[in-house]
């Protein structure tokens, strides 16, 4: 399945932030009003990816939600980060 440009954008600004960045995955869901984009990486990377108070997952969300389009007729865009440390 060939990546697109979200998942490459979002590829391209997480990668950066990991320690393991081999253990990135990244799964594309679409439901009737989103297109999901749920990121998994490894167990000890989840910190790093959230961030102090969760600053970093908000910017990375305002950078890809931002990405959307604006056609009336277009899914939104959302990003989710699977937290394996609970």
């Amino acid at each position: 399945m060939a990546e697109t440009d979200i998942e490459s954008l979002i590829r391209s600004l997480v990668i950066p932030l990991l320690k393991q960045p081999q253990a990135l995955s990244i799964t594309q869901k679409d439901d009737g009003r989103y297109h999901r984009y749920i990121i998994d990486v490894a167990p000890n990377d989840v910190g790093r990816l959230i961030g102090r108070q969760g600053h970093v997952a908000a910017a990375l969300r305002t950078i890809v939600e931002s990405t959307q389009s604006r056609r009336a007729n277009s899914k939104r865009v959302r990003l989710l980060i699977n937290d394996h440390r609970h």
